[in-house]
């Protein structure tokens, strides 16, 4: 599926971003704690990405537990870049002990021959870290045009330098969905491989305990992905399992398509373990392109662990795409962008295992238009709530990973 109909490409087919150059250091743009709305509070919220990496996007955070105690962050994105499509998008990641105080620089773990897109993570409870990424070519569109209307300099030079380095054949043939592997904690990865699907925050693990935070997920030992086939196959929607930690994947189940949709505009899939509060359901959320509940949020469910799903149906929210986590005190939480009026990102909490969700709580409205969200939250230790989000913010040249800092009620 061609990625400029996969999500909006702001400001035009033409408008490209400059390089992030001179955007100033990673730093607090708010500190004073603040009642943001009924049930939770705002505590900080900031930039978290540093300004020489040029334009970052779709990133997912991630939280690993530490031998001895204490815990770790893992920020995955898509940095590099020089703006919303283009083809010099690669996986990078940053690392932070200290509850997001301070973060490691970034670490590229793949930089392929053409665009390198969102990033997903999830540690399982083996302590194996899981990155997923896809590859586009959705930026020859946008050079193609430029190019005809008669696009000169550097820039251009630069791309096409770029996109010339492997014939039309070879770059067709880099396209696909993938996922990398680390069991030492970041320190060392596997190849590259195939994971069958994508999604933009990657897989999630069930079972009994854990809470299917990004951080051991739900402890059960099994791994599902609920994702889009982009490259391969029917371009089914559906979920994958693997059963040796993210080694190997087969294709599980396909979600059926509500009466009157189509396949092809569903997109950007995240699923979660109930846990107790749904009696050991399993829900997907689902980003919604068909003209009924255009942009809206569609949910199925699974009573099977994951063989046989519901159809979709609305669950009244505006915003896309979700990701969802379990608290620690059974409740549900989803995460999403909310690309209108206020622009920024948005979360809403379900008290009976997804069956219904409560009111928005705005955890960011402050931004200039609709480049940014695809939001992530995880628990920490003290129970503050880190979300983590892209955003091109006004002033700066580049988009940039921005994080808040937040606390629910109990």
């Amino acid at each position: 599926m061609d990625g400029l109909t996969r999500r909006e490409v702001v400001g035009g087919v033409g408008g490209v971003v400059g390089v992030g150059i001179g955007i100033r250091r990673a730093g607090a743009e708010t500190k004073a704690t603040k009642k943001a709305g009924d049930g939770f509070k705002i505590l900080e919220t900031r930039v978290i990405t540093p300004g020489d990496v040029g334009y970052c996007g779709w990133g997912t955070v991630g939280l690993r537990k530490l031998r001895g105690g204490g815990e770790e962050l893992i920020l995955v994105y898509s940095g590099g870049r020089v703006a919303h499509v283009c083809p010099f998008g690669r996986v990078e990641m940053m690392k932070s002990k200290d509850g997001g105080k301070t973060w490691s620089y970034p670490r590229v773990l793949l930089d392929g021959p053409i665009d390198d897109r969102d990033a997903g993570v999830l540690v399982t409870s083996k302590g194996t870290i899981l990155v997923t990424t896809f590859s586009s070519l959705a930026y020859e569109k946008s050079m193609k045009y430029r190019l005809a209307k008669g696009w000169k300099g550097a820039e251009m030079q630069r791309w096409v330098g770029v996109h010339e380095r492997l014939s039309a054949k070879e770059r067709e043939g880099m396209l696909g969905q993938w996922m990398l592997r680390s069991e030492d904690g970041g320190k060392t990865w596997s190849q590259v491989y195939g994971s069958i699907v994508n999604s933009p925050h990657g897989p999630t693990e069930v079972g009994s305990g854990g809470g299917g935070d990004g951080g051991g997920g739900g402890g059960g030992g099994r791994l599902l992905y609920a994702g889009k086939e982009l490259w391969t196959g029917k371009h089914r929607i559906g979920v994958c399992e693997s059963t040796d930690d993210g080694k190997t994947w087969k294709w599980l189940a396909e979600i059926p398509i509500r009466k009157g949709d189509r396949a092809k505009d569903y997109h950007e899939l995240h699923m979660i373990d109930c846990g107790k509060a749904g009696n050991g359901r399993l829900i997907v959320q689902i980003r919604n392109h068909n003209a009924k509940n255009n942009r809206e949020t569609l949910q199925s469910e699974s009573a099977d662990g994951g063989k046989t799903w519901s159809e979709p149906r609305s669950i009244g929210v505006w915003g896309l795409p979700s990701h969802l986590l379990r608290l620690r005190d059974g409740r549900l939480l989803m995460s999403y962008g909310h690309r209108r009026k206020p622009f920024g990102n948005q979360a809403r909490v379900s008290e009976d295992g997804g069956k219904t969700w409560g009111a928005p709580m705005v955890i960011s409205g402050d931004g200039i238009g609709g480049d940014l969200g695809y939001p992530s939250t995880v628990e920490l230790a003290d129970g503050t709530l880190l979300t983590a989000w892209y955003e091109k913010m006004k002033g700066r040249s580049a988009a940039v990973m921005r994080a808040a800092w937040w606390r629910l009620a109990k």
